[in-house]
């Protein structure tokens, strides 16, 4: 099941891996299964906007260091 949403990028990781690992065994039921598969794309939606995130946040920073002044290194 899905935790909270503020949980870290590896914790989503962790618990999408261990539903994939349920649902490629193949001994739910289907209605489990259903669950299961749904918790899997919300925790998905997450990892994804976590990695947006990370990204603005990488492309900030670059951009910050392509507008400073360069200067002699002492």
């Amino acid at each position: 099941m899905a935790k909270k949403p503020t949980q870290n990028f590896e914790t989503t990781l962790q618990e999408l891996e261990s539903i994939v690992n349920h649902l490629e065994a193949g001994d739910l039921p289907l209605e489990q299964a259903l669950t299961e598969f749904e918790t899997a794309i919300k925790l998905v939606q997450q990892g994804q906007q976590r990695l947006q995130q990370a990204e603005q946040r990488i492309q900030i920073l670059l951009n910050k260091d392509e507008q400073a002044e360069l200067a002699d290194y002492e």
